[in-house]
């Protein structure tokens, strides 16, 4: 009987992932969106207050930049991974 059940909800669960992975990808999504605006807003703000660290400060940017795109990369992948089950 409970294997039944499961069986049930293991098919309903396919039928509604594609939906759910999208919308969890598009929440997923604001976190990176946030990360990369305030990354590049401190790049401003401390070029604007000490243009002579500008060197300096754009290498972290870009390093950082790319950790955050990397989170919504993944969450990218994910996505397709949970809407091809």
């Amino acid at each position: 009987m409970s294997n039944i059940v499961l069986a049930q909800a293991a098919e309903s669960a396919a039928n509604i992932n594609p939906g759910l992975a999208a919308i969890g990808y598009g929440v997923g999504a604001i976190g990176p969106g946030v990360g990369v605006g305030l990354i590049w807003a401190a790049v401003i703000n401390g070029t604007a207050r000490q243009p002579e660290a500008q060197g300096q400060l754009m290498g972290i940017a870009w390093i950082s930049f790319v950790l955050v795109e990397v989170l919504a990369l993944i969450g990218l992948v994910i996505y397709f991974i949970a809407s091809a089950a």
